[in-house]
């Protein structure tokens, strides 16, 4: 009787282990979200270049996040896959360009990177493994062209806009609505900041979001210089 008893403990263990297993991979959508460099260094807190050098005027990537429809999302799912530099090596380069870090001290986007896979992209192993995960950003901030959206409808670095405007322009070029998230500058003026857009669980194309997240613009917002 004892060893039917700890038989059926045993499978019962292992029925949690797995159903928290799923859990923990199973998400609804991924936001992918871009910022905007000259936003990210114009506040009080302020910015340090990577060690690589400054980056370009456009917009850097910040992740691929893994969210459920009502608004919540997962992290930290796997402690036993972490960052591995090694596994991205043909993609470093890309990654100091389209990826760079703008946190201090300077860096070379390691821990920028390593904290967004092992938060964020130990999330999505069920379907992007971390070579496939960088991969697939990189690949949609070739095909959502933020800075070259906003350029082709009159909205250029140093002028301020309205939101809509804004959101009108990322919409006509991506076919798909965006959210916008603001900062404030150093004088307390709302700017832009952040673009999300919402892709499919397999990363391979944009979507309609089906939630957006919390956050507060102004009608008109600074798109500052960098």
């Amino acid at each position: 009787m004892a060893k039917f008893h700890c038989s059926i403990v045993i499978s019962l263990v292992l029925l949690q282990c797995l159903v928290a297993l799923v859990a923990s991979e199973s998400f609804d959508f991924f936001y992918f979200v871009q910022q905007w460099p000259g936003s990210y260094c114009d506040t009080e807190q302020s910015c340090c270049y990577p060690t690589t050098g400054k980056p370009a005027e456009d917009f850097g990537i910040h992740g691929l996040w893994p969210n459920y429809n009502d608004g919540s999302y997962p992290s930290n799912c796997d402690s036993s896959s972490p960052f591995d530099p090694s596994e991205i090596s043909d993609l470093e380069r890309s990654m100091q360009k389209s990826w760079p870090t703008l946190a201090c001290p300077s860096g070379d986007g390691q821990k920028f990177w390593s904290h967004e896979w092992e938060k964020h992209g130990t999330c999505s192993e069920s379907n992007l493994d971390q070579h496939a995960y960088f991969k697939t950003a990189l690949g949609l901030k070739q095909k959502a062209n933020l800075l070259q959206a906003l350029k082709s409808a009159g909205i250029t670095p140093g002028g301020s806009y309205s939101l809509k405007s804004i959101k009108d322009a990322v919409t006509e070029a991506a076919g798909y609505t965006p959210w916008i998230q603001c900062n404030k500058d150093s004088s307390g003026n709302f700017q832009l900041y952040q673009i999300y857009l919402c892709v499919d669980t397999s990363g391979s194309k944009l979507i309609e979001c089906p939630v957006f997240p919390k956050g507060q613009c102004s009608s008109e917002i600074e798109f500052p210089s960098f």
